[in-house]
């Protein structure tokens, strides 16, 4: 199954970083926080990715094209005249499948969705933001997805920080969508970690369409959104203390999720 991270926005509340490189790229660790991301996936067994890049796009291109270089043991011999050898001895890669597509400068969420609908093709897939770690059980989240039978699932947490703020049902449906809402502390949000089926495609119009907006609205009116709710860890990084925060958590050895074991 595959999984779209969205990376291809501006990052102005960061802009400390974001000036050099897309948001989903800034370190933590020593390691994009893109990349905890997508270890977080693998490491229940999602290894297929399509990124959604747009700014400064080419230095995500550019990052994993070097990967093996980084991530290898390599000796480069030039002492024989006119030759130059390469030896690899060890390799501490990941096996995944990268797929980095331009979705443009200025397309909104839903936009770069419908752009990556041909590398996605007619099937179930998963989908989350490049800027928010979180300790979800990703299985459980399919299992979940999978037995409702409807088109999205979103995960929800408790936030007092509101992004896309919840009213859910007794039976998770959500009933209510709105986008950041400063008026209400401890509501259900929209934590991306969402499970998508390709019909999906068919409620966004083009480049202009903001995901949380007009497709989750629409599919509310539908009945055909629902939540998993998650009382664990999650954590965006929309500024620099966030990003401060996260990489406190990684140098104490407190990242609630970095499940894997180091290579």
């Amino acid at each position: 199954m595959k999984v779209v991270l969205l990376a291809g926005g501006l990052g102005t509340r960061i802009s400390e970083e974001s000036q050099y490189k897309p948001k989903p790229m800034i370190e933590i660790g020593g390691k994009p926080i893109l990349w905890h991301i997508m270890k977080e996936y693998s490491y229940y067994g999602f290894n297929d990715f399509i990124i959604c890049a747009g700014y400064k796009q080419h230095i995500i291109k550019e990052w994993f094209a070097d990967y093996f270089l980084h991530n290898s043991d390599i000796t480069f011999d030039y002492t024989t005249e006119g030759e130059r050898k390469v030896i690899v001895h060890d390799q501490h890669l990941d096996k995944w499948k990268v797929t980095v597509v331009d979705t443009g400068l200025d397309t909104m969420t839903g936009g770069r969705v419908k752009r990556i609908q041909k590398y996605v093709g007619d099937e179930t897939f998963m989908m989350t933001y490049g800027d928010g770690v979180c300790d979800v059980d990703i299985q459980k989240l399919l299992a979940f997805h999978k037995e409702h039978g409807k088109i999205a699932t979103l995960t929800a947490v408790i936030q007092e920080q509101q992004k896309g703020v919840l009213d859910i049902a007794d039976d998770n449906t959500v009933q209510a969508f709105r986008e950041k809402n400063n008026a209400a502390d401890g509501t259900m949000i929209n934590a991306g970690y969402m499970v998508l089926e390709p019909e999906i495609f068919n409620y966004i119009e083009g480049d202009s369409t903001v995901f949380e907006k007009e497709p989750l609205e629409q599919l509310v009116d539908k009945g055909e959104l629902m939540s998993y709710t998650h009382k664990g860890f999650w954590q965006c990084m929309d500024n620099k203390r966030e990003m401060e925060l996260l990489e406190r958590l990684l140098k104490n050895g407190k990242a609630p999720w970095k499940k894997w074991k180091e290579q």
